[in-house]
């Protein structure tokens, strides 16, 4: 039954909420007492003026001030208790929707990360703090209070019969304003968050090419765009501002007219004789309680709007498949033998494969160059590989096994990687070394750094391995960087290492002290290298040339450097003709395939 009450993307949100119904229903009667007590101030008003005033009863009007002042702090004592209660609600649905999103967010494949822009995602964390403030801030109290609506109505019929027919008008018209500006200012706040959206996109790729943008002088053309959706989202933001204004106006007037029936029909009750006056005075205090949770329930349906939005959203991303997180079979140390079956792949169903149809065999051990021109689909070969992508057709092998039987954090031991860009984080350099494994010793962390030469570097620095990279590594060098990121890789020496443009940030002696060091791994590490750098090509036993997302070459190097050259000519003596094929061994290339010395097996 509750399942059929809530939609499908709010069944996330249930085993959160379970826990707390408890603490809830504790708040619920700690604001039945809060609500109980607020009738204390009309009774209070009521007595007096019906029996102190016209009775001169002073000793009367001591008890009841007595009274009220103990009530007054007993309900201060209560409201205070309900808030620290409503503050661990918070805390805790901070803490668990939070954890959960962190944990979706990072186990969710690259390829659907990658399918959205970066604010989109920055849009998710925003939606933990709709969820928390709104089932533990002001909303959830109005929620509470709701309910006792109708006991101040019961009670004003019971004080005032012959007015209360007022309220029984006006509390309908309160909830059709409420309805029909949550629904109009719900659609406005939609397209505010899309313009939005776009104007933070914008935003991020500037923050992360400033550099890039100060140095080529782009500002004032990005300038222009930033300004057009800066504006749109402006008029959006005006024009759901504007909306919601209206209906909290509307409110506040239908509040005013309550107050004007309220002592205009009160008045001929009086002069009628058919009410006191005590008993008007009453009533339109307790109409403020009455209207003041229809008020606010005006002006919070958009919060209720954006709540039910965010669950959505947060949902959504709940749903979506994770990558394995236990695997099905327990595999030691593998040797390092890379096999891909027609592997093809593709970004999206309507558009054509990066990579088609691509088979070879690497023996554990050797030094393999993958080459081509840009967009060959080098990069998401080596993704395919690592296993962060998954092939539409075909498999990848790790030592005769399917990689996708493997949890990620299985196959990151396994295949060490290193991007094109240096991905590092804001924080030490030990902690960048060890965030993939942080039981990593002192001892595996500075021989990981010793390997590629950045250890004397690093001890350099103020603080030495504890000293502070700034963001994304800004405090040291392009080449100090790429080297950090290398030692990254290396830390717990898997076996196979995935290497794309290594160098390019090296110059070129700490290049060929890169190639000496794969040189030295080759001997017991399948390597695998993206690269047009000639001195680690050189230092390349095999390769692997891929042309639109095919192989053309593969197998030895010294065998394969001549055609591509051959090719390359063929092209510039040619510029203006259509561009020939890159010649191949057979129509179907064979597999490349080493030996533990790096020949090439028949």
């Amino acid at each position: 039954m509750e399942s059929q009450m809530l939609p499908q993307s709010f069944n996330w949100l249930k085993p959160i909420v379970k826990p707390l119904l408890k603490t809830f229903r504790e708040v619920m009667g700690m604001s039945f007492f809060i609500n109980m007590l607020a009738l204390a101030v009309p009774v209070f008003v009521l007595q007096v003026y019906d029996r102190v005033v016209f009775n001169g009863g002073i000793e009367t009007l001591k008890g009841l001030l007595i009274g009220i002042v103990l009530v007054l702090v007993f309900d201060y004592s209560l409201r205070q208790a309900r808030s620290k209660v409503m503050q661990r609600v918070a805390l805790k649905i901070d803490v668990d929707v939070g954890r959960k999103l962190f944990k979706q967010f990072t186990q969710v494949p690259l390829h659907t990360l990658e399918s959205k822009p970066a604010a989109y995602w920055q849009t998710m964390f925003r939606d933990v703090d709709t969820v928390r403030n709104t089932l533990s801030g002001g909303t959830a109290i109005l929620l509470v209070d709701l309910p006792f609506v109708f006991l101040f109505l019961g009670l004003i019929l019971i004080l005032a019969l012959p007015i209360a027919w007022v309220f029984l008008i006006i509390l309908p018209l309160f909830l059709l304003v409420a309805w029909r500006s949550g629904k109009v200012i719900g659609n406005a706040s939609q397209e505010e968050k899309k313009t939005a959206l776009s104007r933070d996109d914008l935003i991020a790729g500037v923050i992360a090419g400033r550099t890039t943008i100060k140095a080529l002088a782009m500002d004032k053309t990005l300038e222009k765009t930033w300004e057009d959706r800066h504006a749109d989202n402006i008029e959006n933001s005006i024009i759901r501002g504007g909306k919601a204004d209206a209906y909290t106006n509307l409110g506040m007037t239908l509040t005013l007219m309550t107050t004007i029936a309220l002592t205009t029909v009160g008045a001929i009750a009086i002069i009628n004789q058919e009410l006191t006056m005590g008993a008007l005075i009453a009533t339109n205090m307790l109409s403020g309680r009455l209207l003041g949770p229809m008020n606010q329930l005006v002006g919070s349906w958009r919060t209720f709007g954006g709540f039910k939005q965010s669950v959505e959203r947060l949902g959504t991303l709940f749903e979506l498949p994770v990558e394995r997180q236990e695997s099905s079979v327990e595999m030691g140390r593998p040797q390092g033998l890379i096999s891909l079956d027609k592997v093809s792949f593709s970004y999206g169903q309507d558009l054509d494969p990066v990579v088609s149809e691509v088979s070879f065999t690497l023996k554990p051990g050797g030094l393999t160059a993958l080459v081509g021109r840009n967009g060959s689909g080098k990069t998401t070969l080596v993704k395919l590989i690592q296993g962060l992508y998954i092939p539409q057709n075909g498999r990848v092998l790790l030592d005769k096994a399917d990689i996708k039987q493997f949890t990620r954090s299985q196959l990151a031991s396994w295949i060490g990687y290193v991007p094109q860009e240096c991905a590092l984080l804001h924080g030490s350099v030990r902690d960048n070394l060890a965030f993939s494994r942080p039981e990593a010793s002192d001892e595996e962390i500075i021989a990981a750094c010793k390997a590629t030469g950045v250890h004397d570097t690093i001890i350099d620095l103020p603080d030495g391995y504890a000293s502070d990279i700034g963001e994304a590594g800004r405090r040291l060098s392009g080449g100090q960087r790429q080297r950090l990121t290398i030692s990254r890789a290396l830390l717990g020496d898997p076996p196979v290492l995935l290497l794309d443009e290594p160098s390019g940030s090296l110059d070129r002696q700490a290049e060929e002290e890169l190639r000496d060091l794969l040189v030295k791994l080759a001997k017991d590490h399948t390597i695998i290298l993206v690269t047009h750098s000639p001195i680690l090509l050189g230092a390349c036993a095999n390769m692997i040339v891929m042309d639109q997302g095919r192989i053309a070459l593969a197998g030895a190097t010294k065998d394969v450097l001549p055609k591509l050259a051959q090719s390359t000519q063929q092209k510039k003596a040619t510029p203006n003709a259509a561009q020939p094929p890159i010649p191949q061994s057979n129509p179907s290339p064979p597999p490349a395939a080493t030996d533990k010395k790096g020949e090439p097996q028949p």
